[in-house]
């Protein structure tokens, strides 16, 4: 394997166990998590909260170990991009709360273009992974 490969791994670890740790902060901070959830107006505030988690866990894992990830990474992005606009509405707080909200929402709306990328980039196939994959 290539330095390359060694990098990408790095990066894969760094960020779908990133990703995987917030998903499992879902679970673990669900109460919390469910009155935010319900706070923003969301259906179904306590399923939300687990799906999104899930979405989170098996994406992000799907990028480390490299099993589906373009669909992991797809759905992360998906997942990524809703949140931002659902959760981090820095545009209809009041004021006091707009700097956290915004910082929210460009982080997941950052996230969401490197998860595009790691999807671009998982139809290459990878060093360092379990490789099952459709593309």
């Amino acid at each position: 394997m290539t330095a390359a490969d060694v990098v990408l791994l790095v990066g894969r670890v760094l960020f779908g166990g990133v990703l995987a740790f917030m998903g499992l902060n879902h679970f673990m901070q669900l109460e919390a998590m469910t009155g935010y959830a319900q706070h923003k107006g969301l259906p179904a505030p306590k399923l939300s909260v687990l799906a999104s988690g899930l979405v989170l866990v098996l994406g992000g894992l799907s990028v480390v170990i490299g099993v589906l990830p373009v669909v992991g990474a797809a759905a992360l992005a998906a997942f990524l991009v809703v949140s931002a606009l659902t959760m981090h509405d820095f545009w209809a707080v009041p004021e006091d709360q707009q700097q956290d909200e915004m910082t929210g929402f460009l982080k997941n709306i950052g996230l969401a273009g490197g998860a595009l990328a790691v999807a671009a980039y998982a139809t290459t196939g990878w060093g360092y992974s379990v490789g099952v994959s459709f593309f």
